[in-house]
C-alpha cells in the first residue's frame, strides 16, 4: 500500500516538474523546418489600415521526408521584434508557449497541404489597431491536438535581421478635424452674433 502511494506521489511530482504532462509545448522544443517570407523591405515603415503584407511560407526541402507528417494547420502571426518589447512585460517573449507574448497578431490560419508545402501566399492588409512597433513574421505549424509543432520566421534567431515597422494610425481622420474646426467656429460666430443682437437690444428706446 506504501509503494503505491509512493509512486502515485512521485507521478504526480513528475507532472510538476515535466510540462508535457499539462500539454506544454516550449518554443526551444521546435523545429525550424518551415520558410517564411514577407513582403516589407528591412526598415520599411507600413500604415495602419492602410499598407500590406504578402506572406509567403512552405516546408523547408532540405528537411528529412515525412517531417511533416504530424502538421495539420499553418498559422501566421505578427511578431514584435525585441526592440519594441524593452519595458513591455505583456510584449515579453517566455519559452512557454502559452505565456509567450512575441506574436500576439493573427495574420491568417489555413490547413496545411503536404502536396502543395513548397508555397502557399497570402495577402493581409496591416490591421488599424495594431500598435506602433516594430515587427517580423513567423509561421507555426500545428498538430490535430492544436500544438505548435514547428515553426519558421523571417528573421534570423535573435530576430535582428528583416525587421520592419508599423505606424497605427492616430484613431483621427482629416474629414473628422475638418467638421470639428467648422463646427468650432460656427459655434464662436454664434456666440458673437447672439451677444451682438442682445446688446442692439438693450439700446432700443423703452
Amino acid at each position: 500500500m506504501a509503494s503505491r502511494a509512493l509512486l502515485l506521489a512521485s507521478l504526480v511530482l513528475s507532472c510538476f516538474l515535466l510540462p508535457a504532462c499539462y500539454g506544454t509545448v516550449l518554443f526551444s522544443s521546435l523545429q525550424r523546418t518551415l520558410e517564411v517570407t514577407a513582403s516589407p523591405t528591412s526598415g520599411q515603415v507600413l500604415k495602419g489600415g492602410v499598407d500590406k503584407i504578402t506572406v509567403t511560407w512552405g516546408l523547408n526541402q532540405t528537411v528529412a521526408a515525412g517531417t511533416d507528417s504530424t502538421y495539420k494547420t499553418i498559422k501566421v502571426k505578427l511578431c514584435y521584434a525585441p526592440i519594441s518589447q524593452v519595458d513591455r512585460g505583456w510584449r515579453k517573449t517566455v519559452d512557454n508557449l502559452k505565456k509567450d507574448r512575441t506574436c500576439q497578431h493573427k495574420i491568417v490560419a489555413r490547413p496545411y497541404n503536404p502536396a502543395n508545402s513548397t508555397a502557399q501566399s497570402h495577402e493581409w492588409t496591416v490591421e488599424r489597431d495594431v500598435p506602433t512597433a516594430t515587427y517580423f513574421v513567423r509561421a507555426y505549424a500545428y498538430d490535430a491536438d492544436e500544438k505548435e509543432v514547428a515553426y519558421g520566421q523571417t528573421t534570423d534567431a535573435g530576430k535582428t535581421t528583416n525587421l520592419f515597422e508599423v505606424q497605427a494610425i492616430s484613431g483621427r481622420h482629416v474629414t473628422m478635424d475638418t467638421c470639428s474646426i467648422c463646427f468650432s467656429v460656427f459655434s464662436v460666430v454664434s456666440l458673437f452674433g447672439f451677444f451682438y443682437n442682445e446688446k442692439r437690444k438693450a439700446k432700443r428706446p423703452q
